[in-house]
């Protein structure tokens, strides 16, 4: 029958070919876009990961709640929490890193300028954040963007682009594209947003007590410390950095950890609001989170704790892999729908051309069902060779512009990135690609092979 089937469609050429070109094509738009969609899913992932960690074991609400009170949800014997995680037998083979991060609101101001701004801090740990932000499981042509601090020196610091422009800061940190403030219009006369008197007094006593001979950008930071007391820390700041949205880059500061727990807690002890646990492979994620829970349940109940996933911290990575699937699906169907009737009308002409060939099969014997099968087979031996040639196109086309230098800038990153078409290794959507596009084109000729077997023998014989 197989071999029948091959006849049959060897005998119009011209036809058959162009039914194969338009699977192959539609096979080959599919492929592309996946693929494509694979890699900007793994370089979301890669990027939250590489930021935040794939888990992270907060105090219990401290995601709801915490960010207006960082004191009152903060963890306390972190480093007994942390040593716990690295040597217990069932997380330890799993894990890549494990560091501490404090987070809270503070005020960094200019002094000089007499200019304040509402940040939002950062205080980390500079060697194991550098060590999360190269975890690169998925082999990414991408690099890492790494925190300029020397985990030496504890009032070094890195702030957002937009907090060094709105704090005049963009000449001592030689930034490009940064305009300065227009200083006799309105509230940006220095007035409104100067330092009031008492708070100018704290920052200039700790002004004294650093380095006088330090140059470059320097700001003071304000922060309310347990006792509700303000307390002001004077940073040396590398860098300004983009990350990628205007929003962040006007809020964004980074600390070394160390700094920020004596700003915020002075001698009360020392805490932080999370611990960033990220693991050799996100395949381990459900396993980790359930031992972490279990620990949680059984280790420690001193105090309220709860355990929660990159995606759960970074809604925005659902929202946007979750419109590419929308789009892929969306593109799925639509040239499934092409394939479809592109095949079902080759075979309905085949059917057609063929009729008197069909009574002659039926006055030899041949059963209704082997005229369904005959057709049918025809339309799986298309969508076998439509697959086949699609892949095979879709894998040359694929590494053209992996090796073509393309680069594109994705949302939420500060630098481009190559443009890449990720199929080789993907068997799973290849084999479900492939899997779908033969059958369509198997029920796809279906119809046609019902409508031929139901022909009536006599009437078959006798059609011009």
């Amino acid at each position: 029958m197989i071999a029948l089937a091959l006849r049959n469609l060897w005998r119009n050429q011209r036809r058959s070919a162009t039914t194969l070109l338009a699977m192959m094509i539609g096979m080959l738009s599919i492929l592309l876009f996946g693929g494509y969609s694979r890699t900007v899913y793994y370089g979301l992932e890669t990027d939250f990961v590489g930021r935040s960690g794939h888990l992270q074991l907060q105090r219990k609400d401290y995601f709801w709640f915490g960010s207006g009170d960082p004191q009152g949800y903060s963890l306390q014997n972190y480093q007994a929490l942390i040593s716990d995680i690295q040597q217990d037998p069932e997380l330890a083979p799993l894990l890549q890193v494990v560091t501490p991060v404090l987070q809270f609101g503070g005020i960094a101001g200019n002094f000089d300028a007499g200019l304040s701004k509402l940040v939002i801090v950062q205080g980390v740990d500079v060697a194991g954040q550098n060590q999360m932000r190269q975890w690169n499981d998925y082999q990414l042509a991408i690099t890492p963007e790494l925190l300029s601090m020397n985990p030496a020196a504890a009032d070094e610091a890195e702030i957002g682009i937009g907090v060094a422009r709105m704090l005049q800061l963009c000449s001592q940190l030689a930034l490009k594209d940064c305009p300065q403030t227009d200083t006799t219009s309105g509230t940006q006369s220095g007035q409104s947003n100067s330092l009031s008197a008492d708070l100018a007094a704290l920052a200039a006593q700790q002004s004294t007590t650093t380095d006088a001979g330090q140059t470059g950008a320097r700001l003071e930071l304000l922060a309310a410390s347990t006792g509700g007391a303000p307390n002001v820390s004077r940073l040396q700041i590398n860098r300004a950095v983009t990350t990628g949205a205007k929003e962040l880059d006007e809020v964004y500061l980074a600390m070394q950890l160390s700094q920020a727990q004596s700003l915020l807690y002075g001698e009360a002890g020392q805490r932080v609001t999370a611990l960033q646990i990220q693991l050799r492979h996100t395949a381990d994620l459900e396993k980790a989170q359930a031992r972490l829970q279990q620990l949680i349940d059984s280790r420690w109940q001193q105090q309220p704790l709860e355990v929660h996933d990159f995606q759960t911290l970074n809604p925005a990575f659902g929202q946007i892999t979750g419109m590419f699937s929308a789009i892929f699906g969306f593109i799925t169907i639509l040239i499934s729908a092409i394939v479809l009737f592109t095949v079902g009308n080759t075979m309905s002409m085949a059917v057609l051309e063929r009729t008197v060939e069909i009574g002659t099969l039926r006055t030899l014997g041949l059963r209704r069902s082997g005229i369904r099968r005959l057709f049918v087979s025809e339309g799986l031996l298309l969508g076998l060779t439509g697959a086949i040639f699609g892949t095979l196109l879709a894998l040359l086309l694929a590494g053209l512009i992996n090796q073509a230098g393309f680069a594109w800038l994705p949302p939420g990153s500060s630098n481009p990135v190559p443009i890449t078409i990720r199929l080789w290794g993907e068997h799973q959507m290849l084999l479900s690609i492939s899997l779908t596009v033969v059958l369509v084109a198997t029920l796809s000729a279906w119809w046609p092979a019902r409508r031929a077997a139901q022909q009536d023998v006599v009437d078959a014989l006798r059609y011009v």
